[in-house]
């Protein structure tokens, strides 16, 4: 069974999104999957589904000794797709013990009637997110092209790898000692550089470097980026990869890019997954294509360790943003000869993107801002 966390280091970037409709495409692909929406004390995945809330999920199985696992593991309308839901209403489910964790995770590893095991992870950098995140070397990470979405996309994967730290260093370690002494001056662990951390464990702690390098090595995730509306945001793939290389001293494979797609608020409204509602979308094909990446890569699990091929599926995505952009733009112009789209609607919907875009581009200039208050203040220290 291949485990595949999604997860976002931002909310709102269509990570749920991707999580519901791979499963299916997945499922309609023959795979058997098994859904789990580990958005703890947020969970919505239901809604996209269009699945029935009322039956029990991971609240009730954690809160109920009595209740068996597969009594939360729902079949769904889509062949071969099960489902097991969160239950956000009840309380304390966002803040579950390290026990029901253990008891969860081994729960989830133990499935083994499916081929993927998707979990939908909630938004941030919290310890639970982190470990269910680590159950795989081969997660992915969802991102949009905006200024926070990136920087929390690459805070997200090195919060990932100092967990990954810390639970490679054994307590009464020489490197769990260095690792303590950054955490207390949390200024120093924001400002080090993994390489930099690293180079001094191998120092005090030979054995503990050597345990990490090994998780380590067995931790290449892979990038989603989604919501595009011009095939130059796929240039900021490039970035998050740059900085994972540089800063964190591991490196990214990218899955593919999606566009952003207002039937997709139609499809939500009503309760129907994109790929349901229009599979012929563009949103809906970008879905495929993952989905295909991924089965194909079933027979190259080392494949991701060769550059080449992790520099391939960069040059690949942005050949797709040039191709779906074109297809976008092939519709809209088939749209205003056949009547379906008035010059008013276009010219108006113009007019929404270009106050979308002036939001961002204050939100960039208000983030680099603090950046850049941020570096001042550090280079005074």
């Amino acid at each position: 069974m291949r485990i595949i966390p999604i997860a976002s280091g931002k909310g709102g970037v269509g990570k749920s999104l991707v999580a519901a409709n791979l499963s299916i495409a997945l499922a309609q692909a023959g795979k058997r999957v098994a859904l789990a929406d580990l958005d703890l004390g947020a969970s919505n995945l239901h809604l996209i589904l269009g699945f029935d809330s009322r039956k029990p999920g991971l609240g009730a199985y954690l809160s109920n000794s009595r209740l068996g696992f597969k009594s939360v593991c729902h079949e769904t309308e889509y062949k071969n797709l099960h489902f097991i839901p969160g239950d956000s209403e009840i309380p304390g489910l966002a803040n579950i013990s390290a026990r029901q964790k253990t008891q969860l995770a081994k729960q989830l590893l133990s499935l083994e009637d499916y081929d993927y095991l998707i979990l939908d992870l909630g938004a941030g950098t919290g310890a639970n997110i982190l470990d269910f995140f680590l159950l795989s070397g081969r997660g992915i990470v969802v991102t949009s092209p905006s200024l926070t979405a990136t920087l929390n996309a690459y805070l997200f994967l090195k919060n990932a790898i100092f967990r990954l730290m810390w639970d490679s260093f054994k307590p009464k370690t020489n490197a769990r000692a260095l690792l303590e002494s950054l955490r207390k001056d949390g200024a120093s662990l924001q400002r080090a550089y993994i390489p930099e951390i690293l180079g001094r464990v191998k120092e005090v702690d030979p054995a503990s470097r050597s345990a990490f390098d090994m998780r380590m090595s067995k931790l290449s995730p892979r990038l989603v980026l989604n919501m595009l509306e011009d095939p130059k945001d796929a240039e900021k793939a490039q970035k998050v990869r740059r900085s994972c290389r540089e800063y964190l001293g591991m490196d990214l494979e990218h899955l593919g890019i999606i566009y952003r797609d207002e039937l997709q608020d139609i499809a939500l409204s009503s309760r129907i997954p994109i790929l349901k509602y229009k599979p012929q979308s563009l949103l809906s094909q970008a879905i495929y294509r993952i989905a295909d990446k991924l089965i194909s890569s079933e027979s190259e699990e080392d494949s991701f360790l060769d550059p080449e091929y992790l520099d391939d599926s960069y040059d690949l995505a942005d050949s797709e943003a040039s191709m779906d952009f074109d297809s976008k733009m092939d519709y809209v112009e088939e749209l205003l000869s056949s009547g379906a789209l008035s010059q008013g609607e276009l010219i108006e919907t113009i007019r929404m993107q270009q106050y979308e875009l002036n939001q961002i581009r204050k939100e960039n200039q208000f983030i680099k801002a603090k950046l850049a208050r941020a570096l001042a203040q550090g280079f005074r220290a």
